[in-house]
């Protein structure tokens, strides 16, 4: 993923995923090219650091039965962006496990998937809201 084109060209780069894609660290540098008109982290490049991650780890852990789509985002700024700042995210075994419960039926679900954005001080820069929808492929 660190080849792909709008992470290396924003300064993004993936730290880790796990290999059961339950886990994600990724970080992005401050330079030239991802500052805004003011000098601090252009709030694209933070959501864009942030994007791909819960649809890509929901669909390794649900399966090719399943329709896992990015549905809506919304990005709090908190704090200006400074230096280096990282995200982590998680997908935990119960919210798993209740994705599929309520997908059973072949039911639409919507689930929400939160990360903070932060500085090397830990303090949170920016807080992203990602909405996935999910639904069982029909056979």
């Amino acid at each position: 993923m660190n080849l792909w084109p709008p992470f290396l060209g924003a300064g993004i780069t993936v730290e880790k995923i796990s290999k059961d894609f339950r886990h994600a660290k990724v970080r992005l540098k401050h330079g030239l090219l991802n500052r805004n008109i003011v000098g601090v982290h252009f709030g694209g490049s933070l959501f864009a650091m942030t994007d791909p991650f819960f649809m890509m780890m929901v669909s390794q852990n649900i399966g090719k039965g399943y329709i896992v789509w990015d549905q809506a985002a919304k990005i709090e700024f908190l704090k200006p962006g400074k230096g280096t700042v990282h995200a982590s995210f998680e997908v935990t075994q119960q919210e798993i496990d209740d994705i599929i419960s309520a997908a059973e039926p072949g039911n639409k679900i919507y689930k929400d998937f939160v990360v903070d954005v932060k500085d090397k001080e830990e303090d949170v820069v920016a807080r992203i809201t990602k909405t996935l929808y999910i639904r069982k492929k029909m056979k």
